[in-house]
Parts: structure tokens; sequence; C-alpha cells
């Protein structure tokens, strides 16, 4: 099964890359691939916690494919999961975590594994997602320098 992990620092708050991270309805804007997203409510589920559904639309070329999860946003302890519930995949678990690393910066630690449903579609589309999940983790360190200004450091990747 394929699987991907990053950590990088970067030069922002880990709060407001937990907040860039939770805020779906933008990744259209700048996640590889994704090509629509709809966000059907944010329900709360204890202190500082809102679970979501989400149906994300990837495409590349001639292909879409719509992914249902469940998303768990938890910022008292500044972490992110993504549990799959319906779409071409057999397998999809995604996480998310952010640690304080001093004045305005922070690890961020990006991980997923999945599998295809279709052999066919594992073909075809594997080597496709395997490189848009390793842009991931700098595809929002980009969204954060611009959302939140650029950092004074550049991220170091140490995975």
């Amino acid at each position: 099964m394929p699987r991907f992990r990053a950590r990088r620092r970067v030069a922002h708050a880990a709060e407001d890359m937990f907040d860039l991270v939770a805020d779906m309805d933008r990744y259209p804007e700048f996640v590889p691939l994704c090509t629509g997203m709809k966000v059907r409510g944010r329900t709360p589920a204890g202190e500082g916690i809102e679970v979501a559904i989400a149906r994300m639309t990837v495409s590349y070329k001639v292909f879409q494919e719509h992914f249902t999860t469940r998303v768990t946003m938890n910022r008292p302890e500044l972490f992110i999961t993504v549990e799959y519930l319906d779409g071409p995949l057999k397998v999809l678990s995604n996480r998310w975590t952010f640690k304080p690393a001093g004045d305005d910066s922070c690890d961020v630690e990006f991980f997923i594994d999945y599998e295809f449903r279709s052999r066919m579609l594992s073909t075809l589309m594997g080597a496709v997602f395997d490189a848009a999940f390793r842009r991931f983790a700098s595809a929002f360190e980009t969204r954060a320098d611009v959302v939140y200004g650029k950092g004074p450091r550049r991220a170091v990747a140490y995975e």
C-alpha cells in the first residue's frame, strides 16, 4: 500500500498552519489535483474539536474522481485526521500534526496511506497520486507564505 510521510519546519505558527489545513474550502486554489471541494457543515465534537464531511474532486487530464471523507479537526492538540468514507479507493488514511517550535515557527507532519480499489485505476493514476502527495507539504507551506506573509526562514525538510 503506498504511503508518504513528510516533516517540515516552517516559519509560521502552529495555530496558523492548523487553520490553513482546516480551511478546506480553499483547497482548489492551491492543492495539487484538487479541482473542487464541498464541505458539508462543521459539527462540534468536544471542546475545540470539529468534525466535517468533505467531498473533494480530483482531476488529472481526462480522469476525474470524487472522495468523501470525515475530517476531525482537534485544535487543542493541533492535529487533523482524515477518514475515508467513499470513492475510488479501498483505503485512505491521512493525518496532519502541528508542533510549535519557537517563535512563529512549527514542525508540520503530513502522513497519508492509500490504496486504490481497482488495479487498473492504480496503474493509471498511482504515479500521479504519489507525485501529488509528495507536493502537498510544500503546497501548504507556499500557501501559508501567501496568506500569512513569507517567514524569515525557508522550511527545512527533515524526513
